[in-house]
């Protein structure tokens, strides 16, 4: 199964390794490769993340935690898309 980011998730992902990066560049790579690593793992196994239970089909949507990350996805029959991905201590009303 292909794995595609919407264009959100993509923001996201930049934002927070420009923000790690300023700090600490060697975090910043790491989070990048754990969040590629653990998105990866979807194309095996897509139901690993927890059900989004207020989402209108939580079976579809789910959370997958990578860390102190979250990455929300959406599983079709053809693909997975990362929707959006948030450090836990940010709000996730913001995504």
């Amino acid at each position: 199964m292909k794995v595609k980011y919407s264009s959100e998730a993509i923001a996201d992902l930049e934002r927070v390794v420009e923000f790690l990066e300023s700090e600490n560049p060697y975090a910043a790579r790491r989070v990048a490769i754990d969040l590629q690593e653990g998105v990866d793992r979807l194309k095996q196994f897509p139901r690993i993340g927890l059900p989004v239970l207020k989402a209108p089909d939580p079976e579809q949507i789910r959370d997958l935690y990578v860390g102190h990350y979250t990455a929300r996805y959406l599983i079709t029959s053809d693909a997975i898309f990362i929707l959006r991905i948030w450090h836990n201590k940010e709000n996730e009303k913001n995504f």
